[in-house]
């Protein structure tokens, strides 16, 4: 059997999950690129260089930062409790109002106003949707095979990217927004209509019988048990207490790289919506390639950790590359190590899920993806000042990329702890089957 069947059979009963994920990161990748130049060109007209973009940028990873450490793990407990489809339905459609508001007005005002609606949607969606769907994974999928589909779920994930990016570098900018939020609106309404639920838990019928009030006071009680529930299941295994450094330090180094990046890069050397494109579309290619073709292969020879580890260090020399970059062509070399980089989140959703039994995997992967918000809270704190001074004529010295340099710190840190991670060994009784089958 070749490798594109096996890929086939296993992503089979994923269809109606894969298939309207696809259609909403191809929507909001094509946005990625035109933004900047939207939000320039609303609070600093004429300019290249724009302080106030990059503060409110960061303000906003910082709120939901602080909102997604609480918020993830309490989605991901929901999804075990009342099932994967409805909190799915209800990240997916939160990103729908922001992009609304600029494919109606990209006035300064407005611009204001998408940003206070992209906080909240962000908050409830950014890190949750995969969570879920990595849960819903792993409800369907045998646990000895699902590295290699968590490989190819983020291959997929990058082929959107690739397809959003193709449609930002040649659709007119004043037609993004409307064909985006077209595709938006499908994925909601094509899960609704045939994603089906992999769990039957529901909420006890004693619930709806109590006052509103005592209601309340009930959920609460629930929600923070489960949360201590959560911290005691990653607390207590060695393996998921290092992957959670690891994931802290990876995501304060990438997640402030990642939102200056692009400002970063307008300001240095000139870049619009078309390069920004295509060095987007060329982390995305080489994703596809790495994710879908290579880890399946290389996985079962090395392990997880050892692909995490070189996936590390390549996010290492991608972000010198981009704090040294010297002309206008280093950045494309450095968006290259995509190819190896971008093998950090499915290796690490794959050694989570494998030291994790099915009835705690939203569990596991809603808590890791809190610690990782806890880092996307605090990096813009350091990140979003710095390079405002260093790209300013107030710089004590001529580094427009040191705050990137900076944060290639973090990633040092975090690979030094993933070197030191054990193999994950599983218990007998921990073996799960799938709860749908290909038949």
């Amino acid at each position: 059997m070749g490798w594109m069947e096996r890929i086939l059979i296993e992503v089979r009963p994923l269809f109606h999950l894969l298939f309207p994920l696809c259609v909403h990161w191809i929507a909001e990748e094509m946005t990625v690129s035109v933004l900047v130049d939207v939000t320039v060109a609303a609070l600093c007209p004429s300019q290249s260089t724009c302080s106030q973009a990059i503060y409110i940028n960061g303000i906003q990873q910082t709120v939901v930062g602080l909102f997604r450490v609480v918020m993830l793990p309490l989605l991901g407990q929901l999804a075990d409790e009342r099932g994967r489809k409805p909190l799915l339905l209800l990240t997916v459609s939160t990103t729908i109002f922001p992009f609304a508001i600029l494919a109606w007005n990209q006035s300064k005002e407005f611009v204001y106003a998408y940003y206070v609606i992209q906080t909240v949607s962000n908050i409830l969606s950014r890190g949750s949707i995969f969570c879920i769907a990595v849960a819903y994974v792993a409800d369907v999928v045998n646990e000895n095979k699902r590295a290699a589909v968590f490989s190819w779920i983020t291959g997929l994930f990058s082929a959107s990217h690739v397809l959003g990016n193709v449609l930002a570098r040649f659709l007119p900018e004043k037609y993004i927004f409307s064909v985006s939020i077209a595709l938006l609106i499908f994925c909601p309404v094509y899960m609704q209509m045939f994603l089906t639920e992999t769990t039957n838990k529901r909420a006890p019928e004693s619930d709806q019988d109590l006052s509103c009030l005592t209601n309340i006071v009930t959920i609460i009680r629930k929600r923070y048990a489960s949360m201590r529930d959560a911290a005691t299941i990653v607390v207590s295994s060695p393996t998921l207490r290092s992957i959670s450094l690891v994931s802290f330090f990876y995501h304060l180094g990438m997640s402030g790289i990642s939102s200056v990046l692009l400002y970063y890069l307008k300001a240095a050397f000139g870049f619009d919506k078309n390069q920004f494109s295509e060095i987007l579309m060329m982390v995305g290619i080489g994703s596809i390639f790495s994710q879908i073709l290579v880890l399946p292969l290389v996985n079962p020879l090395v392990g997880e950790k050892v692909i995490l580890s070189a996936a590390l260090l390549a996010s290492i020399a991608y972000a010198l590359l981009y704090g040294l970059a010297w002309a206008p062509w280093v950045p494309y070399l450095s968006a290259s190590f995509g190819v190896i980089y971008v093998l950090v989140k499915p290796s690490t959703f794959a050694i989570i899920s494998r030291a994790t039994c099915s009835t705690n995997q939203g569990k596991a992967q809603g808590f890791i993806a809190g610690v990782q918000s806890i880092s996307t809270l605090l990096s813009p704190v350091a990140i979003s000042p710095l390079t405002s001074w260093f790209l300013s004529s107030n710089a004590p010295f001529n580094c427009k990329g040191f705050s990137i340099i900076c944060a290639s710190i973090c990633m040092m840190v975090a690979f030094c702890i993933a070197c030191k991670l054990k193999p994950v060994e599983r218990s007998p009784e921990d073996i799960e089957t799938p709860l749908l089958t290909d038949s």
